[in-house]
């Protein structure tokens, strides 16, 4: 099954630069782990939110709205779309990855698309 790891943080939140080394290496062992494992099937950093743009149809209309859909602490700062045999495969790759150790991992199972 398919899941998407929304990997969450605070943005702008800025490491001692040991510890960024320290996470930029774990991040880089863990994809290629993961690769290696054949679970891992895309994933990567997203821009700041400042650079989003929320796009809205109502009334036929398209509306657009600078920056993110919605105002938390927590932001979506990358993603990895992951296919493990069922959801405690995919908490064992989630819980893995460096980023958890700072913020959260949100894992969410795709909904297959059905073929007529």
């Amino acid at each position: 099954m398919r899941y998407l790891m929304m990997i969450c943080g605070v943005e702008g939140a800025e490491l001692p630069a040991d510890e960024q080394a320290a996470m930029r290496a774990d991040t880089e062992a863990w994809v290629k782990e993961m690769d290696g494992r054949g679970v891992r099937k895309i994933g990567d950093r997203l821009r700041p939110t400042d650079t989003a743009t929320t796009v809205r149809v109502r009334d036929g209309e398209t509306l657009l709205a600078d920056g993110p859909f919605a105002e938390t602490k927590e932001q979506i700062l990358g993603f990895d779309l992951i296919e493990c045999a069922d959801l405690e495969e995919a908490v064992e790759v989630a819980s893995r990855h460096p980023s958890a150790r700072y913020g959260s991992i949100e894992v969410r199972p795709l909904w297959p698309f059905e073929e007529d």
